[in-house]
């Protein structure tokens, strides 16, 4: 009996973890960020990089996006140019986003921002173009 209190605790802890996860994810950049983004998204040296799955990209992503999904992405590096480039990164929810952001970073990237979900284009006036 003198358990239970302490897996009641454990379990309110993950719990509180997993909401800040999901608040985290969804609920995109915070207005600095956003300002930020828009800022970088003004240099005509920024990539826009889309992580989400070619089928995904295709029907429909922001204007000017590369399109290399998260899991290919440590592979893929030498694509994106110099680490110095400013790269702003986006996905569908916000998930794969941030975990390429980490990857990015780790690997050197010294300007990376994490746009989240595609949804949040709208937010720094950015135009979503569907399939041709």
């Amino acid at each position: 009996m003198k358990r239970r209190p302490r897996v009641l605790f454990g379990g309110g802890l993950l719990l509180a973890g997993a909401l800040g996860l999901v608040c985290c994810v969804f609920m995109g950049p915070s207005e600095e960020e956003l300002t930020q983004i828009r800022a970088a998204l003004a240099k005509p040296e920024v990539l826009l990089l889309d992580v989400r799955s070619p089928e995904e990209f295709s029907t429909g992503h922001l204007t000017s996006a590369v399109n290399v999904p998260v899991g290919e992405l440590g592979g893929r590096l030498a694509e994106l140019g110099a680490k110095e480039r400013p790269v702003v990164v986006y996905c569908r929810s916000g998930r794969r986003s941030a975990r390429a952001a980490g990857l990015l970073a780790d690997a050197g990237f010294t300007s990376v921002l994490d746009l989240g979900g595609i949804g949040n284009g709208e937010d720094v006036a950015l135009v979503t173009t569907t399939s041709r």
